[in-house]
């Protein structure tokens, strides 16, 4: 084509386009005629107003009746029709007409936008969201007509000509100014004619090809493009010379950072215990190596870029010079910087948490095959599905690294009590450090995490835990005091149950050999220093002095020198009750130290409340446990306050069932002072008396206390016997049916993932903290089916289960692009989460789409652009190239970035004109002063690979 002729540049005309122009008359339309003559008797069988017109003809009727359509629609219209919007192209809307000629098919494309107002091609702008046709011609709305082949061009000349002439005369009849487009030669090329009328005497011509690896050496710089430019024309009809016009010039370079050294980073699945999971360990360091889930597994980074686009707006180059000296300017010059992610597409099956998950969750449906665990540890031996027998057991000596790592010496829960995430207690599973979960988590690497594996993993695991019970040391990662917790699940219950009952195994067995050591010193002790121990408590004898002084009424002496020998035998006390005084005696109540409640877990409390529902009133079934334990309250209330009676006992430990008489005896105080004991005394005795309930014949509670001794707590038989509850609990865990077992691991493997990604730094990033919030929501109520345990192996929480692994997946992607853009750009922390906030919005809309898949840098091209104190971190990802990437030092083109130049170089020239005083003066006043784009070339591509595209106004 001449119109782009890369040689001498003499011309401006094309003869192509000529005689596209030239066939718009009605003889040359005539001429084609003859083509159609086996056409004409068909033509003759039908009486319409096309008897004598050819093919061709209808053929344009044809296409000006679909843009008679199109114009008379409007853009609302036609989206009401079914518009298509096109996917990374603002607003851009098509439409398209199906349409046959000589024995071809043609479809007619229109492409427009709801705001046609907007300059599409501004040459200053850069708009990212141009169509490929807009940016090369710098057009709005436009037509585009190509055959329906496998190419979708033409590849012939001639009938190119004839195609575009059909649409540009069925443009020039409706009086559209929308132009037209052919595509033409090979698809590679991206080549187009096209043509538009301006309305009066002017024609819009346009045509773009492309360059391959035969670039001549001049057009590899910017001094050699412009002058391309200016050949277009300089020697044209125009009343300018090369010396005396000014063209407008844009450029944008693209640059993209170099991909991580294979040698530095290896792929590899790695676990901090040392399971090998693929039989390679990583060399060098890892990007993710102070990211929360390094210790299980390495992540691929999903970051493996950045692209930084630097951007010249609108300027004025009168001289090829200027060309040059803004081919060695710095991109800092440039007036814009922009950047954007480069991503790691679709690579397979994924490392993480998620992939492990999955197979934990297939786990769980083939543990309904067996009843006991051991049954899948002989699968091979004994007769069973071959599926079973197919997966395969790590060896024991990764088995025993394992075992090693749960149970290390040294490691406390209360260095873990505080991890997790906080509504992560809605699902019922096991804290992060806990023991079960450590093991949960080991699980998800042992093997494939198939069943074999785990039941294999579980066996040794008791088997460790037996040992510490029978030796007498401590669980690691378990609390071994406090309360159980009941929100977690009945494994870690259980567990922690028998941590506390080791702890209190060790400490009997401690004031065993305490008592037997001590023996021979007995005897030598002194009155005073046996009578006073650690819980309990004496009052001292008053002295001399004090007995003087003693403020009391003749009747009482008898009860003070009663009180004098009693006091000596208090035992247990924990101190005075506010201005309580005995009813009897005539002393201060002491709250006695008793033991505390006995330590149970769900089952427990499960078996318990059936007792109480089979049994009626809490007091009337024979629940040894709760009598046990008022026995021991009112044995240690006796022990600390002699000669209390039962009222007493009530009125301390149940006040609701003391029934005070109205009256100022009967106001309490909630003071301990001096006085108030004092005016306690002188209004004795209270006026009260006991309920309804504790007055009764045979009342229990009467029959306890009479019974009860006098003891302290710490001479009374312990409510907790640790050696049965250990034994106890290890039965539980022996016995453990394989369903119940990986229901409970499933949970708690769920949660501490979870909780394990949420300790990864990712800056102050909103979404990601909401997205774990709703993650942990929609987690407890998917795995609150299995605390039902009526599941079987195809029950529908299975799949519940595997969609769940989804919603996990999508936000471990989510959190593994948070942490690694946060430690890439952690001196620009606005633009590491404008940029996380672009790709969740497009993350968020893709989802919403019903789209799973992977997305990859072509899909996500949000640009955000660079603000000057951010420059310097963007550039420093620039490093020059290493040794191994020697063959990317071979440069040909300026504007060098850190010795990196650029992937991509665009540019627009732009020659405007008011044309008066010339041919192409319009005949209208009003339209000679308009100023109008005559020529306007844009340029894209790099030295081995450009691509070019031409408008040229001129004068019909």
């Amino acid at each position: 084509m001449e119109l782009l002729d890369f040689g001498n540049g003499d011309r401006h005309s094309v003869n192509l386009l000529d005689s596209m122009a030239s066939s718009s008359s009605r003889k040359n339309i005539h001429a084609d005629a003859t083509d159609d003559e086996q056409e004409q008797e068909e033509e003759l069988e039908h009486f319409d107003d096309f008897t004598l017109a050819s093919s061709w003809e209808r053929f344009i009727s044809e296409i000006e009746a679909v843009l008679r359509v199109w114009m008379s629609d409007g853009p609302n219209n036609l989206l009401e029709k079914g518009a298509v919007l096109l996917e990374d192209a603002g607003n851009l809307y098509k439409v398209k007409s199906e349409m046959k000629y000589a024995m071809k098919s043609y479809c007619m494309e229109f492409y427009f936008k709801t705001d046609p107002d907007v300059d599409a091609g501004k040459l200053a702008d850069w708009n990212f969201d141009l169509h490929d046709l807009q940016l090369c011609f710098g057009v709005k709305e436009f037509l585009v007509i190509a055959p329906q082949s496998a190419s979708g061009v033409v590849l012939d000349a001639p009938e190119s000509s004839k195609l575009l002439s059909a649409i540009a005369i069925a443009l020039s009849n409706c009086s559209s100014l929308w132009p037209a487009f052919v595509p033409v030669h090979d698809p590679s090329r991206k080549a187009y004619i096209g043509i538009q009328s301006m309305g009066t005497v002017f024609t819009r011509r346009f045509e773009a090809d492309r360059i391959g690896s035969q670039v001549p050496v001049k057009l590899m710089h910017l001094e050699g493009l412009y002058e391309l430019f200016v050949s277009k024309f300089a020697y044209s009809t125009l009343d300018l010379s090369v010396h005396n016009f000014k063209v407008r010039c844009a450029m944008k370079l693209t640059f993209r950072t170099l991909p991580y050294d294979d040698d530095n980073i290896k792929d590899a699945k790695i676990s901090k215990s040392g399971e090998n999971l693929t039989g390679e360990m990583s060399i060098g360091t890892q990007w993710d190596d102070d990211c929360s889930w390094s210790e299980w597994y390495s992540a691929e980074d999903p970051v493996k870029g950045f692209e930084l686009i630097a951007i010249w707006s609108e300027k004025m180059v009168e001289s090829s010079m200027e060309m040059a000296e803004l081919e060695n300017a710095s991109p800092h010059e440039a007036e814009k910087w922009l950047t954007s992610l480069r991503l790691e597409g679709s690579s397979g099956n994924r490392v993480g948490f998620t992939s492990e998950l999955r197979l934990l969750v297939d786990a769980l449906q083939m543990s309904f095959e067996a009843q006991f665990i051991e049954d899948f540890v002989s699968a091979v031996e004994n007769p069973g599905p071959d599926n079973l027998k197919s997966m395969v057991i790590p060896p024991p000596t990764v088995r025993d690294r394992v075992l090693k790592e749960l149970f290390i010496e040294g490691i406390q829960f209360s260095d873990f009590a505080n991890s997790g995430h906080k509504i992560s207690r809605a699902i019922k599973g096991a804290p992060l450090g806990s023991l079960f979960a450590q093991f949960c988590l080991h699980s998800l690497w042992f093997g494939n995490c198939n069943i074999r594996a785990i039941a294999v993993l579980w066996i040794e695991f008791v088997r460790e835990v037996r040992w510490c019970w029978e030796e007498s040391q401590l669980l690691p990662r378990m609390p071994a005091n406090g309360s159980i917790d009941l929100s977690t699940c009945l494994i870690n219950q259980k567990l922690q149950m028998l941590a506390i009952c080791i702890e209190r195994k060790c400490q009997l067995s401690e004031d065993y050999q305490d008592c037997i050591g001590s023996l021979d010193q007995i005897d030598s002790m002194s009155e005073e220093e046996s009578v006073v121990g650690d819980d309990s408590f004496s009052l001292q004898t008053p002295s001399e002095e004090f007995s003087g002084k003693v403020d009391r009424k003749p009747e009482d002496v008898d009860l003070f020198n009663e009180k004098k020998s009693s006091d000596l035998t208090r035992r247990g006390s924990a101190g005075i009750v506010d201005s309580m005084m005995l009813l009897k005696s005539h002393q201060s109540m002491h709250a006695p130290y008793t033991q505390e409640a006995p330590l149970m877990t769900e089952d427990m409390h499960e078996e318990r409340l059936k007792a109480v529902e089979a049994f009626g009133d809490s007091f009337d079934f024979s629940a040894q446990l709760e009598r046990d334990i008022l026995t021991s309250d009112m044995s240690a209330f006796k022990a600390a306050n002699p000669g209390a009676i039962f009222e007493d006992f009530i009125r301390w430990h149940s006040p609701g069932d003391w029934e005070e008489d109205d009256g100022p005896e009967g106001s309490k105080s909630s003071s301990s002072s001096s006085h108030d004991i004092k005016k306690s005394k002188d209004s004795w005795p209270p006026q009260g008396r006991l309920s309804k309930r504790m007055s009764e014949h045979g009342n229990l509670w009467r029959k306890l206390w009479n019974s009860a001794p006098a003891l302290p707590a710490s001479e009374q038989k312990p409510l907790l016997d640790p050696n049965r509850e250990g034994e106890k609990v290890l039965h539980y865990l022996e016995t453990l049916q394989p369903h119940e077992l990986l229901e409970q691991m499933v949970c708690a493997a769920f949660r501490a993932a979870a909780d394990t990604l949420c300790q990864t730094s990712f800056g102050e990033l909103k979404q990601v903290e909401t997205e774990m919030q709703q993650l942990y929501l929609t987690m407890a109520s998917a795995l609150r089916a299995l605390q039902v345990n009526h599941l079987s192996g195809d029950s529908e929480t299975i799949e519940d289960l595997r969609r769940l692994t989804v919603a996990f997946e999508q936000v471990e992607k989510l959190l593994t692009l948070a942490a690694s853009l946060h430690r890439k750009l952690i001196q620009a922390p606005r633009l590491s989460r404008e940029i996380f906030n672009d790709y969740h919005n497009f993350y968020i809309q893709t989802k919403g789409k019903g789209l799973t898949e992977d997305i990859d840098e072509k899909e996500f091209n949000k640009k955000q652009e660079v603000r000057d104190h951010e420059r310097e971190v963007l550039s420093n990802m620039f490093v020059p190239p290493t040794a191994n990437q020697s063959w990317r030092k071979v440069l040909s083109m300026g504007n060098l970035l850190n010795g990196h130049e650029p992937i991509l170089r665009e540019i627009i020239f732009s020659l405007r004109d008011r044309v008066s005083g010339n041919h192409y003066a319009a005949r209208s006043g009003s339209i000679s002063q308009q100023e109008i784009e005559t020529y306007r070339m844009y340029i894209c591509g790099t030295s081995n690979d450009l691509r070019v595209a031409l408008s040229v106004v001129s004068c019909d």
